[in-house]
């Protein structure tokens, strides 16, 4: 059920978003769940652009990840010569747990969005989110095919992103500029997701798309690096959805010569670029979490591995009762010494410190001697906050983005199905 009030997290701006060359979008309405409001995004990717694209781990995954996940494979990321790539999207149904009805629907909308752009069924991507085990209605989503064809535009990226929305509260976007081969780039991209967060890729769904020169096996490989810093380091309640989905598109239409190698020197600036988008957009999902009304940054340091500090620090942000101090606005520091000690990871109890924001909380494994309560009760006032934590035993470090739990989640999640 979508949510009627605004995130108190979220931007006070409406974000400018720059057109892609070679990307066109539309949104419309085919009431496959939701009355009164879009639900269904298309958008036509030039003939000539590669495509890249990191899913959910989940072993019950939808029929449009598993989808998406052959097209890939069948076709290296790329169309056939002089046919576009597609992508079509509906909210209201995840087309999850459907068995072989939901496999149904995907070639059905990979046939008629062929038949409607000119183009291959498998050049055709597909993502779903809304309710799980339940038929996808795709002839109502076919019924509205030809009028979003005609309605293509370059400039509908806020309208694509709407679409898109089941629980969020607002649409998420996002676009970056970079050099790259002497060219100017662009990179966009639209994002939804508000519960059902802990991707595991790479209910999360993610599209982003450059006009740069860029080869499909590199683009695959910074779309998964780029991931892991950005969809894979938030949690808003520690589920993994079916149907989690991030398509990064290059379209080629910049001029520059094109990338073959993800790690080339000379796309520095592009890997800078495509970072700060994704990560931008993962912080808005983490804002518009189901209820929230803190923004929290968990830092661990001095853990064995980075993968250590990273297992650590999302031991933090998943933690209920954590999350439920923050919601408090109580500064419960006792609960952080508890996640990090059942994260299964390395640490040196009397070596830890913590720190919320600049207040040194505890050291060398106790209460710091200058810490007093009420300076830790009045930052966690603050709706952005920092916990930094050193566990003593290494140089790994990650930084992870959650929020808190609040009656809300549970008020939005008890009737979601309603």
């Amino acid at each position: 059920m979508p949510a009627t009030q605004t995130s108190p997290l979220a931007p006070t701006t409406k974000p400018q978003i720059a057109p892609v060359a070679g990307v066109t979008l539309a949104a419309g309405s085919a009431q496959v769940r939701y009355k009164n409001r879009t639900d269904v995004m298309l958008a036509r990717i030039a003939p000539g652009s590669s495509m890249a694209g990191v899913f959910t781990r989940s072993s019950t995954r939808s029929a449009p990840v598993l989808w998406c996940q052959d097209a890939l494979t069948r076709t290296g990321g790329t169309a056939p010569e002089g046919k576009p790539l597609a992508i079509v999207v509906n909210s209201g149904n995840a087309n999850a747990f459907t068995g072989r009805a939901g496999e149904e629907s995907v070639q059905a909308l990979a046939t008629a969005v062929a038949e409607t752009l000119g183009t291959d069924e498998r050049a055709v991507y597909q993502a779903s989110t809304g309710v799980i085990g339940e038929r996808l209605p795709h002839a109502k989503i076919e019924g509205v095919l030809g009028g979003l064809a005609d309605a293509l535009s370059p400039e509908a990226w806020h309208e694509a992103a709407a679409a898109i929305m089941t629980t969020d509260t607002f649409p998420k976007l996002a676009s970056a500029t970079a050099e790259l081969g002497g060219k100017p780039v662009t990179i966009s991209g639209f994002t939804k997701g508000s519960g059902m967060i802990a991707p595991d890729m790479a209910t999360m769904l993610g599209f982003v798309f450059t006009d740069a020169a860029i080869a499909p096996a590199a683009l695959q490989a910074m779309l998964r690096d780029s991931t892991d810093r950005s969809f894979n380091a938030i949690t808003v309640d520690s589920d993994t959805s079916t149907s989690d989905t991030v398509l990064l598109a290059a379209t080629g239409q910049a001029g520059n010569a094109t990338v073959t190698d993800a790690g080339d020197p000379a796309a520095t600036g592009f890997r800078v670029a495509l970072d700060a988008v994704m990560r931008n957009l993962a912080h808005q999902i983490v804002r518009d979490g189901e209820g929230a009304t803190k923004f929290i940054e968990i830092g661990v340091t001095g853990a064995e591995t980075d993968a250590a500090a990273r297992v650590i620090a999302l031991s933090i942000a998943n933690s209920p009762l954590v999350k439920t101090a923050f919601a408090g606005e109580d500064p419960n520091w006792g609960r952080i010494v508890m996640a990090v000690g059942k994260s299964g990871e390395a640490a040196d109890r009397d070596r830890l410190t913590i720190r919320f924001g600049d207040i040194l909380v505890a050291e060398n494994g106790w209460v710091a001697e200058t810490y007093r309560e009420d300076d830790g009760a009045s930052y966690m006032e603050a709706p952005e906050l920092a916990v930094t934590v050193d566990v003593g035993v290494g140089q790994g470090r990650s930084t992870v983005w959650t929020c808190d739990l609040t009656h809300g989640y549970i008020e939005i999640n008890a009737d979601y199905r309603s």
